[in-house]
Parts: C-alpha cells; sequence; structure tokens
C-alpha cells in the first residue's frame, strides 16, 4: 500500500468510482473507504473521528479551486493536510447502454459543474440547446443514469464509472483543454505528514492568512515578508471572509517546512504586523499512476 499504516476508514467524495474514489484508492489501496455524498460531509466525517483521513478536491487545472473546500476550512474545520495528490481528468460523454444508438438526441446532460465547465466548448458545439443539470459527483451522475433506462440523458464522467454501472461511452476525452489535472487533499485532525510513495518535490505548507484592518500596503507586507527570506509561494488566492463586501482571507502555498527557521520567523512577523495565520500543516505531493 501507499501509506504504511493499515485498517484505516478513509472519507472520499462518492459515490464508487468517482475521481476522488479513484484518487483515494491509488493512495489507500488496502483500506476501508466510505463514500459521501458532499464535501462537507467528508470534512465532517474526519472532524468528527468517524474517520481517519478525508480525501476531497481541491482544484483544476481547467476550472480553478473548488470553493466549498476552501471555506470549509476556514469557517467550519479545524483539520490539517497530511498530503495533496494531483490526477489527470479524463472526461468522457456516456449514456445508458439501451441508448446508445439514439445517444445524439439526448435531453439532458448530468455531471459535477466543474466537469460540466471543463467540457463547455464541446456541450456548446454538439449541445448547446441541452440542458446541463449539477450533480454532487460525477459518478452520482453515471448512477442516475444507470438507473434510467428509458430516458436518453447523459452523463460527464471517467471511464471507471461508466464500467463501474454498465454505460457506454460515446465520446471521448470531451475536455477542452488536454492538460486537466485535478490536485486533492489528504485531511487530518492531527498535524501530520503522510510517509506515500511517488512524492514529488519537496515539502510544502498551506497557510490561511487574515490581513489587519484598513492597513494599507497590507498585502505587500505579508508577500515582503515571504520574500525576503526567498520563501517560494506557489500558490496566493483570495475567499471573501463572509463579514462584508472587500473583506477577504488569503490561503497561501509555500514551498517549505512550517518547522525551518525562515519558516517559523515569517509566521511570527506576520503575527506582529497585525495578520491572523492559520497553518494547514506541512506535506507532500503524490502522483497517481495514469
Amino acid at each position: 500500500m501507499k501509506y504504511e499504516e493499515k485498517n484505516q476508514q478513509i472519507a472520499y467524495l462518492g459515490p464508487e468510482a468517482s475521481f476522488t474514489y479513484l484518487a483515494t484508492k491509488s493512495l489507500f489501496p488496502d483500506d476501508s473507504l466510505l463514500p459521501c455524498a458532499t464535501i462537507p460531509e467528508c470534512i465532517e466525517a474526519v472532524s468528527d473521528g468517524k474517520v481517519n483521513f478525508a480525501v476531497v478536491p481541491l482544484e483544476n487545472t481547467i476550472e480553478g479551486t473548488v470553493p466549498m473546500t476552501i471555506d470549509y476550512l476556514y469557517h467550519e474545520a479545524e483539520l490539517f493536510i497530511a498530503a495533496d495528490c494531483l490526477s489527470k481528468i479524463k472526461q468522457h460523454l456516456m449514456v445508458h447502454k439501451s441508448q446508445k444508438d439514439n445517444w445524439q438526441n439526448i435531453e439532458e446532460i448530468y455531471s459535477h459543474p466543474h466537469a460540466l465547465a471543463q467540457c463547455h466548448k464541446f456541450l456548446h458545439q454538439r449541445f448547446g440547446s441541452v440542458p446541463l443539470v449539477r450533480y454532487s459527483s460525477t459518478s452520482a451522475a453515471a448512477k442516475l443514469v444507470s438507473e434510467t433506462p428509458e430516458r436518453c440523458i447523459a452523463a460527464i464522467g471517467n471511464s471507471s464509472s461508466a464500467e463501474k454501472y454498465g454505460l457506454e461511452i460515446v465520446q471521448k476525452n470531451i475536455h477542452d483543454f488536454q492538460f486537466n489535472h485535478t490536485r486533492f487533499l489528504v485531511l487530518s485532525k492531527n498535524n501530520m505528514r503522510l510517509p506515500i510513495e511517488n512524492s514529488e518535490g519537496n515539502a510544502k505548507t498551506t497557510l490561511m492568512i487574515t490581513l489587519p484592518v484598513n492597513v494599507s500596503g497590507a498585502l505587500h507586507q505579508v508577500l515582503s515578508v515571504l520574500a525576503w527570506r526567498k520563501l517560494d509561494l506557489s500558490k496566493i488566492e483570495s475567499r471573501p471572509l463572509k463579514t462584508g463586501l472587500g473583506e477577504y482571507f488569503f490561503i497561501m502555498d509555500v514551498h517549505a517546512d512550517e518547522n525551518d527557521a525562515m519558516m517559523k520567523g515569517a509566521m511570527e512577523e506576520l503575527a506582529a504586523l497585525g495578520c491572523n495565520v492559520k497553518s494547514l500543516g506541512t506535506y507532500y505531493t503524490y502522483l497517481t499512476q495514469e
């Protein structure tokens, strides 16, 4: 297995054969996997101690961040990132086998909102007048199609979901850009890092930072704290604080260990500047096998 501990309980955004399931299975092939209907349900499962870890999507190269994941980690949960996982995403159009000769007359197309957006050009050109229905996950959409043989409806998802639910893939690789990857987080109640195989690169730390109120140049000061220490910032993004217009927190990925002297100094200086700094921990990136 990829992670040396055994008999773990792992929550993931399901049902089985979702992209999150495939990422989870690659990390924890011998453990017990618990499918959850929503991202909050996954996060709450590990927060409440029902499972050891939860695996949830964070961002996609085409559609960007999954806001639900970031917002829930900031506002609702006290969790840490134990690892992250990069998976190549291939989206296919699939129908019930009884409708395989009638697929060009599709009435509705179901999938996760990010999957629908990843295939925007194809859907606009081929099915511009067909309603697109948002669903909780790609595999849940595939399951729905499998249970509705009398209707000519379609799902967008991976080949595993087509196999799992007995669907016919009628158009392959319909995503708009070929470099389509999704980043998944492994969440834990404990500040730990998974010693997993096939990890890539150095340690990475994710910070959530709230700036002091009404301080001119506050973001510049934050970036300067990292810059003069030569800390490599690979991601920065703002999200609403939900307290008023124009009020945000920032999520940052720094290629450094939170226990390094420079990182400790940076976090101390940020606190001295009046910033609220929350570390989600230091972890390594795992690359799934295609």
